[in-house]
């Protein structure tokens, strides 16, 4: 049985008469690279603030890394997050790290090379200010590495980035989970690269958690496959007959962004 780091049960979330979260139930994963989908407004930032404690909720319960209630705060000790960076521009990425090591207490001053080595920023001595959007998200996840959290939260961390920006954060992203066992969520509005990047997915709309999903459900539902022989003539007369190796196979997935419009489009339709 996999091991839950975060659980929403049932929380909901109103700013006065406007209820931005309405009973949202997810679990993440020890492991997970978890992608969570929807549109501006659905909730995904509100849900990413009462994970971090930056706004309270009315409704529910909330579980990190085992601890809830008043206990909590233990659980959220164990979070690192980029929601937005600022950064002194005139300042390289190494003394603005040390002026939020500082800030944050952490003593360890091998910290500051241990994150910059991480981004593959450990070389650069530019300041900020002259960093590509690339740079500078991969500074904020520096950032938020201070401290060797154990779950990371990334809101739209591609956002006005470029192919090759948006190809190093992703990179950087299976990295961190794969090399250090980061448990990673992650927002983001192009899909696409979203399915490339994350393990599960959490489709989010009006505030409901549709659906959680991973690689195995995006699978086609008429299980099509396609497979590389080393001799294609005899696949096609007998592709079960012995003596055929076969050397790749592929399985046929469904697009996450097809995924997503048809389970709204079904909402719609109810």
């Amino acid at each position: 049985m996999k091991e839950a780091m975060i659980t929403l049960k049932g929380v909901q979330k109103s700013y006065g008469k406007h209820h931005v979260l309405k009973g949202v139930d997810l679990q993440i994963n020890k492991g997970d690279i978890y992608g969570l989908v929807g549109k501006n407004g659905s909730g995904k930032t509100t849900i990413f603030k009462v994970i971090l404690g930056l706004s309270d909720y009315k409704e529910g319960e909330l579980t990190i890394g085992g601890f809830t209630g008043k206990e909590i705060s233990q659980g959220r000790e164990k979070i690192g997050f980029l929601v937005g960076a600022n950064f002194f521009p005139y300042m390289s990425a190494r003394r603005n790290l040390e002026y939020y090591r500082t800030l944050k207490g952490i003593k360890d001053k091998k910290a500051i090379d241990r994150v910059l080595q991480m981004v593959e920023l450990d070389h650069v001595k530019a300041p900020y200010k002259s960093f590509s959007m690339g740079m500078k998200q991969r500074l904020g996840i520096a950032n938020a590495l201070l401290g060797d959290p154990e779950i990371l939260i990334l809101d739209e961390p591609t956002n006005g980035l470029d192919p090759q920006g948006i190809a190093d954060v992703r990179n950087l992203v299976k990295r961190l989970n794969q090399e250090f066992g980061m448990t990673i969520i992650v927002s983001s509005h192009i899909l696409g690269e979203l399915q490339n990047t994350a393990t599960r997915f959490g489709i989010i709309n009006e505030g409901t958690i549709m659906r959680e999903l991973d690689d195995e459900d995006l699978q086609l539902e008429n299980n099509a496959v396609r497979v590389h022989v080393d001799d294609l003539e005899k696949a096609r007369e007998a592709l079960q007959a012995a003596g055929v190796t076969v050397l790749k196979e592929i399985r046929e997935t469904r697009k996450l962004e097809d995924f997503y419009f048809d389970l709204l489009e079904g909402e719609h339709h109810d």
